[in-house]
């Protein structure tokens, strides 16, 4: 029950990454350091049975490496469009 619990808590964020591709309230640290944590607990994981932490730790790796990807991806991108916008807004006024 608490996989399920602690899985879905993450999804509202990665649903909205994916919707708005706007990942500006993230920190790129926290980012980083959540996906090295991730790498050093699979050691641990790795040596427990097969059981509902691997589900769980499997999300979290999936999770927070794709919020780093996307982070990397989309951050320039959201940043020159906002950039834009407000140039736009600029000469109109």
């Amino acid at each position: 029950m608490s996989t399920i619990l602690f899985a879905s808590s993450a999804l509202p964020m990665v649903v909205r990454a994916i919707r708005t591709r706007d990942l500006a309230s993230y920190s790129p640290a926290n980012l980083v350091l959540a996906n090295v944590g991730n790498a050093v607990h699979c050691i641990y994981v790795v040596h427990l049975p097969p059981g509902p932490i691997w589900f769980l730790h499997g999300f979290y790796v999936v999770t927070s490496a794709l919020m780093l990807l996307w982070w990397l991806r989309f951050h320039n991108q959201f940043h020159r469009h906002r950039r834009e916008v407000r140039e736009v807004r600029e000469v109109l006024t």
